[in-house]
């Protein structure tokens, strides 16, 4: 039964006349026997349905680059730098693409989709000689196409054509939208990301173009009403031209023209350039939403997050937090639920950097843990950077922070992360609270899990990485950490080269082991990449200090290569002055035990050399050590009294010497 039962459900979706067929066969069937043919209710399936099922059969691979590089696996970007540089250039060449294709209209005149897609095709170029009219007109507003549509406006003036009000209007809605300037194409997702990316709010100067065409086109109407006005003021309001935007505001009181909701909306945006102090502020939006009640306009999810938007840049006092929570609880009166947005608005408003402590954002988990939410405004992809934020820098709550990861991965909350640049900041702040504040082991799976895939640690933060490891005593993850680093082009970076240096030094295993010789790879590796003649131009900037030549020394020395650590004592003698600091004593004691037992004096004495410069007054018990270990020769004997002095070679208790 099940079986006819699933081939009936998928001809009904295919076709009816098979579907007919199919009923006849099955009732057929089903009349000779005692069983009753139930025919199940046609379910709606949206066309990325079986998609969607696919995809949720397959986990997630952590070790896998994102869906957006596969087309290039050896190019796939494993830094920050790397991936924006990715993005944009594989954005660049598709515009290069469209702009050869705009150049050269008539070579792609073939279908390339069949039925054929509008966006494929070459878009017409509008010049003296094109024929339009008033539906050309249309369509181009339609399209948002707003330098083609201004070219089309313009060239039915110059014909004395005439255009009705109702596309007069149509045209001032997009001129006022987007200022009369094309908009970035939607398909470039990428450049958006990196173009308005960041987490801070944008720098509101005026960029209104006054007495452009947005106003001509105002005043060519012949009796501009309430939706021309409206559509004038939302435009000056958007590009913060605040103070003609006032003045339209007056004259429609004056002429009793009524807004539109979105134009209180607008007002509201841009209160505090009207106002100077916060009670007159709170005044101006409560006049303008009484207006809005006297004409029985409903106030929406814009309006709400305009409010709280204008009280979210007033200071820091008690009365401005009690008129956010006034608004919040007015709005719901009205049947207006608070957004992501309005979240995000309360807690920069409650939050301040040097404010007092709140828990708001407890409250608010309280309220919307375990929901599903989609975007209702464009400041609702401000609300998980901003709280994860909090939870590291204001409130240091860990299982806060759990908490809205949890959140952000619930249903498709994931949607409204972000771009590029808000992704790195959440995940850097989760990070940093998961360091500092979980136990190792439970660090690292979080690490194993995102590190990749989905985010690329900063350098402080790998530094802090490399710190904790360190404390904790992990000594296994510095090889990882090392190989990380090397991938995320972090190896410039003087402190956590320092940090995981000194690191495996403190945690070097007492006997000899397989770990002992990979940090010894790893230390010599470190040297190669920014000492060698190859990448000097690379890693330029990068400057030794000798408290990590002495590591480095160390760790080749624990690891039994005693030419590496020769190496670095060269550089060390030769770099002294140029070098900032001086290496651990115990790395020149180390180097002088190898050199004694290997019987190799003169490396030792370039060591007792070293060591005398830096002015170390350990060097007199070295050279001692030296003198009495082995038989030296004469050259060698007058090296080492040009170096510490006769009485220092003759005497036996060599530690009253350095007292002295």
């Amino acid at each position: 039964m099940a079986v006819y039962r699933c081939t009936l459900i998928w001809l009904r979706s295919q076709n009816t006349g098979k579907l007919n067929v199919a009923l006849y066969i099955i009732k057929h069937y089903y009349s000779t026997s005692s069983q009753e043919v139930i025919i199940p209710k046609r379910i709606h399936r949206s066309p990325t349905d079986i998609l969607k099922a696919l995809a949720s059969t397959i986990k997630t691979d952590p070790t896998a680059s994102h869906y957006k590089y596969h087309d290039d696996p050896y190019l796939t970007p494993l830094s920050n730098v790397g991936k924006r540089s990715f993005a944009l250039s594989k954005e660049s060449g598709r515009k290069a693409a469209q702009w050869i294709r705009a150049q050269n209209p008539d070579l792609f005149q073939h279908e390339v989709a069949y039925p054929p897609v509008q966006a494929f095709y070459p878009q017409p170029v509008y010049d003296e000689n094109s024929e339009v009219d008033e539906d050309v007109l249309k369509k181009v507003i339609d399209d948002a196409l707003v330098s083609d549509a201004i070219a089309v406006f313009q060239l039915l003036q110059k014909k004395e054509t005439s255009i009705s009000e109702s596309t007069k209007q149509s045209f001032l809605e997009l001129l006022c939208f987007y200022n009369g300037e094309d908009p970035l194409p939607e398909d470039l997702i990428e450049e958006r990301w990196f173009r308005h990316g960041g987490w801070r709010k944008d720098k509101q100067r005026k960029t209104w173009k006054d007495n452009g065409l947005a106003e001509k086109v105002f005043h060519s109407l012949d009796s501009p009403g309430s939706a021309a006005y409206c559509t004038l003021l939302q435009g000056m309001t958007r590009f913060h031209q605040v103070d003609r935007a006032w003045q339209l505001y007056q004259e429609m009181q004056e002429r009793g023209i009524p807004l539109t909701r979105d134009a209180f909306t607008s007002l509201i945006h841009v209160v505090c350039y009207f106002r100077e102090g916060n009670e007159q502020r709170w005044q101006l939006i409560q006049e303008l939403l009484t207006a809005m009640s006297k004409q029985n306009i409903t106030p929406n999810i814009g309006t709400l997050n305009a409010v709280l938007e204008t009280i979210s840049s007033m200071g820091p006092h008690t009365y401005v937090k009690t008129y956010a929570l006034r608004a919040v609880a007015e709005f719901r009166h009205v049947g207006v639920q608070p957004s992501l947005a309005s979240y995000y608005f309360l807690l920069i408003t409650f939050c301040k950097e040097r404010g007092p402590v709140s828990s708001i954002l407890v409250d608010i988990m309280d309220a919307i843990e375990g929901q599903t939410f989609d975007i209702k405004d464009p400041k609702d992809t401000f609300f998980f950077v901003t709280a994860m934020d909090i939870c590291r820098n204001h409130l240091q709550d860990i299982d806060l922070a759990h908490r809205v990861n949890k959140l952000l991965h619930t249903g498709n909350n994931y949607d409204l992360i972000g771009d590029s640049f808000k992704e790195s900041i959440y995940y850097r702040h989760y990070f940093m609270l998961l360091c500092n504040m979980e136990p190792l082991e439970v660090f690292m799976e979080y690490y194993n899990k995102l590190v990749r895939n989905i985010y690329i640690p900063e350098p402080a933060v790998m530094e802090e990485v490399i710190k904790a490891v360190d404390m904790n005593g992990a000594a296994e993850y510095f090889p990882k950490l090392w190989s990380d680093m090397i991938i995320f082009e972090h190896v410039e970076r003087a402190n956590n080269v320092a940090a995981i240096l000194s690191g495996m030094v403190r945690n070097r295993p007492q006997s000899s082991s397989d770990l002992t010789d990979r940090f010894a790879e790893i230390a010599w590796d470190a040297w190669e990449k920014l000492e060698g003649s190859e990448n000097e131009e690379k890693y330029r900037q990068f400057r030794w200090t000798g408290e990590m030549l002495g590591d480095i020394m160390l760790l080749c020395l624990y690891g039994e290569k005693f030419d590496r650590a020769l190496h670095v004592l060269n550089k060390l003698a030769k770099d002294q002055n140029s070098i900032v600091g001086v290496p651990n004593i115990e790395s020149l004691k180390l180097f002088t035990d190898m050199c004694i037992s290997q019987n190799k004096i003169n490396e030792a004495i370039k060591c007792i050399q070293y060591a005398a410069d830096a002015g170390f007054p350990e060097t007199g018990k070295l050279a001692q050590q030296v003198n009495g270990a082995v038989e030296l020769n004469t050259e060698q004997v007058v090296r080492l009294t040009n170096i510490v002095g006769q009485e220092v070679i003759q005497t036996p208790n060599i530690a009253s010497v350095a007292e002295q």
